[in-house]
């Protein structure tokens, strides 16, 4: 009898659980369709194949933060449209650790000095290291 309970118990958690991940499979599978549709051009007049492409990569992942998962499809569809190495992974890096949306609410956390440093150092970083996963690349 108790087995049945804990076997009722666990298929509720399991479903209640996968239940509140639907919305976000489905959030992910409607961005990759939105992230289809935009056309090669936009990605290269924004992305010229130059040294700033990192920063503007950073800039762009820090205005527009979400989750990984999320990151991996729009620097995925980056890449097939020819939008380079080091400017993808500074997206990705700084779309999921820098978070100018959600600043305001870190600050008065987390204190503004903290928020602001924390923020700057993930900015800087998502550069650096966009810069050296291509470099890496290239000695590999």
């Amino acid at each position: 009898m108790e087995e049945d309970i804990s076997l009722k118990q666990a298929i509720s958690k399991a479903w209640k659980g996968f239940s509140r991940t639907i919305p976000m499979i489905l959030g992910t599978l409607l961005l990759v369709s939105l992230a289809s549709f935009i056309p090669k051009s936009f990605y290269l007049t924004i992305f010229q194949g130059t040294f700033l492409d990192p920063l503007i990569g950073a800039i762009i992942g820090s205005i527009s933060a979400g989750n990984p998962i999320t990151s991996y499809i729009f620097g995925g569809e980056m890449i097939k449209n020819g939008v380079g190495l080091m400017a993808v992974t500074a997206f990705i890096v700084s779309w999921v650790t820098v978070g100018t949306i959600q600043l305001p609410a870190e600050s008065m956390i987390l204190g503004k000095k903290f928020a602001l440093i924390r923020n700057l150092l993930s900015f800087i970083s998502a550069i650096i290291i966009g810069a050296l996963t291509a470099i890496l690349i290239k000695i590999i």
